[in-house]
């Protein structure tokens, strides 16, 4: 199964945030050993900049964004790419859509992988 990252999980890993950093850096961990595939849609990339930009400057940030598009699938912002699910902490925002929705907690927690 595919899946899409939402922003906050990305930032979750990129800044340590507690106690979200976990659950991120696990689902990371099973994306690098290749259980599955993962996309971050492209104004992800450009709000991690903007956010990792003020917290570790613009060559950390850059060095960060470059070892995640080796990761990551780079997808179009459009209503065609997310496959089947998408993995977030903010679940209500995509409550009415069609994709399945995971917070990180939850997507560890399936047999799915």
């Amino acid at each position: 199964m595919k899946v899409a990252l939402d922003t906050n999980v990305v930032l979750d890993l990129l800044l340590n945030r507690a106690p979200f950093a976990d659950a991120a850096t696990a689902i990371f961990h099973q994306i690098e050993a290749g259980e599955y595939p993962a996309c971050v849609c492209a104004t992800t990339i450009t709000t991690l900049h903007y956010i990792a930009h003020k917290v570790v400057g613009d060559v950390a940030a850059r060095q960060h964004i470059g070892q995640l598009l080796t990761l990551l699938e780079l997808a179009p912002v459009d209503h065609t790419v997310i496959a089947h699910a998408i993995i977030t902490r903010n679940g209500t925002d995509f409550r009415d859509g069609p994709l399945q929705v995971y917070s990180p907690q939850e997507w560890l927690n399936q047999p799915h992988h």
